[in-house]
C-alpha cells in the first residue's frame, strides 16, 4: 500500500528552523537524513520532498468559476506541513511504525489513492 508522511510542525517551529545556527541546522538535517536513507535503502520511499517555508506558498482559489491567486498557504492552522515522504509499504501498522522513527515532530499519515 501506498501512503504519504507528512512533517507537520507549527509556525513557532518554522521559526526556530529559520534561526538556527549552522550547527544545529547540521545536527537537525543529519537526524533526517539517516531517517530518509535507512528507509529508502529498504526500499521503502518511493518520493517525497523538503518544502520551503509557508510565506513561500500560494494558493489558487475559485471564486465565482474566477480563478484567485493568494500568497500562503491554502489551510488556516497554526500548524504547517515542512515536507512529505512517499511510502510503499505492506499496511497501516508499517506506515505507522516509520512515522514513529521520525523524531523531528508530529506525522501525518494519508492513505493514497492507488490506481
Amino acid at each position: 500500500m501506498k501512503y504519504v508522511l507528512l512533517f507537520v510542525g507549527t509556525m513557532d517551529d518554522q521559526e526556530r528552523f529559520d534561526n538556527m545556527s549552522p550547527e544545529e541546522m547540521a545536527a537537525g538535517m543529519k537526524l533526517a537524513e539517516q531517517w530518509f536513507e535507512e528507509y529508502s535503502r529498504a526500499g521503502k520511499i518511493v518520493g517525497g520532498e523538503q518544502l520551503k517555508g509557508p510565506q513561500t506558498a500560494t494558493t489558487v482559489r475559485f471564486q465565482n468559476g474566477k480563478a484567485i491567486v493568494t500568497d500562503g498557504p491554502f489551510i488556516e492552522s497554526k500548524e504547517i506541513i515542512g515536507g512529505f515522504a512517499i511510502v510503499q509499504v505492506k499496511d497501516l501498522d508499517e506506515a505507522l511504525e516509520m512515522a514513529k522513527a521520525w523524531r523531528a515532530g508530529p506525522v501525518e499519515v494519508w492513505p493514497a489513492v492507488e490506481r
